[in-house]
């Protein structure tokens, strides 16, 4: 199929995480990533802040300006018939409509949003905050008449010592998330955790995200916990590190 509008491309993603649990989403960072992903059988990607920071030598946490994302992932988007959603951290400090605008323009219909404000000193946006911000972007995505997907992430669980102290708080940011219109939720730092995991998708309506490594971890394990959606952050990027320092060593004489 040949998906020449944004548009299509943004149906086409929502079909797709309608009639898929879980949606498995690699998470790409090149063009040859995304490529070879595709190649793969994969309908739809994803691309994570972190790997692509890595790939071009920048730091994570909004270490690129929102123009330096967009540059680096239009020629990613531009080179997949499939949908590609993109990781745009906090917002980069943008407003939500330009946010919007610059995602949709790429060509990306779909986004990931965290609650980790990284330009702030790392301060983490509050539950009324975050959803605000999250509606915002609804707003401004039904205005620009493209149905972009939002990916509300909160990483409560991250900045947590104990996990499990603070599912309730999470829970009710997450509802809070769906509420302001997130078509999936994101709790990260959780993929081992069963209990957690399995809390939080039977809180929700919506598909919850989940990290997953391609490699450790099982796919029919995340179906039963009840996980909708699965992206792999950067920990595909990592076993591929890995898998390359393996097959070089033996060289490096």
């Amino acid at each position: 199929m040949n998906l020449r509008t944004t548009v299509e491309r943004a149906q086409l993603f929502k079909k797709l995480h309608a009639e898929r649990s879980p949606l498995v989403l690699p998470t790409v960072w090149d063009v040859w990533s995304a490529r070879t992903a595709v190649d793969a059988g994969f309908p739809a990607l994803t691309i994570g802040s972190h790997p692509l920071a890595d790939s071009r030598g920048a730091a994570d946490h909004e270490g690129q300006t929102f123009a330096e994302v967009l540059d680096a992932v239009r020629p990613i988007i531009a080179a997949v018939d499939v949908p590609v959603s993109v990781d745009l951290e906090a917002g980069y400090g943008q407003d939500p409509a330009d946010l919007i605008a610059g995602l949709t323009d790429a060509g990306g219909v779909g986004l990931n949003i965290e609650d980790t404000v990284h330009s702030e000193g790392g301060r983490v946006r509050s539950t009324q905050e975050h959803a605000s911000y999250v509606g915002a972007l609804r707003a401004a995505a039904d205005d620009a008449g493209v149905p972009v997907w939002i990916n509300g992430r909160t990483d409560l669980f991250l900045h947590a010592e104990d996990s499990s102290s603070v599912l309730d708080e999470a829970i009710e940011r997450l509802r809070a998330l769906e509420q302001a219109g997130a078509d999936s939720v994101y709790p990260v730092t959780i993929q081992d955790d069963d209990d957690l995991l399995a809390a939080v998708t039977g809180a929700l309506s919506v598909p919850v995200n989940s990290t997953a490594h391609p490699v450790k971890h099982d796919l029919d394990r995340f179906r039963r916990l009840g996980v909708g959606r699965i992206t792999y952050g950067p920990l595909l990027q990592f076993a591929m590190t890995d898998a390359m320092r393996d097959m070089l060593k033996p060289w490096a004489l």
